[in-house]
């Protein structure tokens, strides 16, 4: 919990108590499903919590801001920025239903008033969205096919509509296709821990 204040000092009261109820429930739920990797779980906040937040430190979203979260597995990055936004509406979808199971029970148990959660495949869905948030479920241009038809029009953010993708590694041949349009951000610029020294934030206005 610590390494979320070091970054984020300036949280209330009730995100800090939040944030530090996510552990203890995680462990609970991965008890009985697995959506987190064992070997992963002693660095929770970091590597989940943390990692989620990456976008909270490239863009703060406008309070009415509707966020959807595709391939969310067991609620990330969308519980976390949910708690960090509770004035924007996040929809995490899987299709998964387990992973859904946990993504519900976690914010019920949190009382997260600004979150639903589906059990859907992101093709399928036709609401609008200012933009899909997701932790590397596929390729991006794979990814874009799924979601093109689900960026709102309407602009009410500084940053402009579209996907922003947390993603690891060497991605030159990945975005090739997107040229110019696309921007990478390295999340080291935030955040100093080795983990983060590969880790990115791609934003890709559609």
């Amino acid at each position: 919990m610590e390494i979320i204040l070091k970054y984020f000092p300036g949280l209330s009261e009730k995100q800090i108590e939040l944030f530090g109820k996510l552990q203890p429930l995680y462990a609970e739920w991965n008890a009985q499903i697995n959506v987190i990797s064992r070997k992963d779980f002693a660095e929770f906040y970091e590597r989940h919590v943390l990692h989620s937040l990456g976008i909270a430190k490239f863009t703060r979203f406008t309070k009415g801001s509707r966020i959807l979260d595709v391939g969310t597995g067991g609620g990330f990055p969308g519980i976390p920025l949910a708690i960090m936004f509770p004035d924007v509406q996040f929809h995490l979808v899987d299709s998964i239903g387990k992973k859904i199971k946990v993504v519900k029970n976690v914010a019920e148990a949190l009382g997260l008033e600004n979150l639903t959660a589906e059990q859907v495949r992101a093709e399928q869905l036709r609401d609008k969205y200012d933009f899909v948030v997701s932790r590397a479920v596929t390729r991006l241009p794979e990814f874009v096919q799924w979601i093109n038809f689900n960026i709102s029009k309407k602009q009410i953010n500084p940053l402009p509509n579209g996907i922003l993708y947390l993603k690891g590694g060497d991605l030159k041949e990945e975005l090739k296709p997107f040229g110019k349009r696309v921007y990478v951000q390295d999340l080291s610029a935030y955040f100093n821990e080795p983990f983060f020294e590969t880790k990115k934030v791609v934003h890709l206005p559609l």
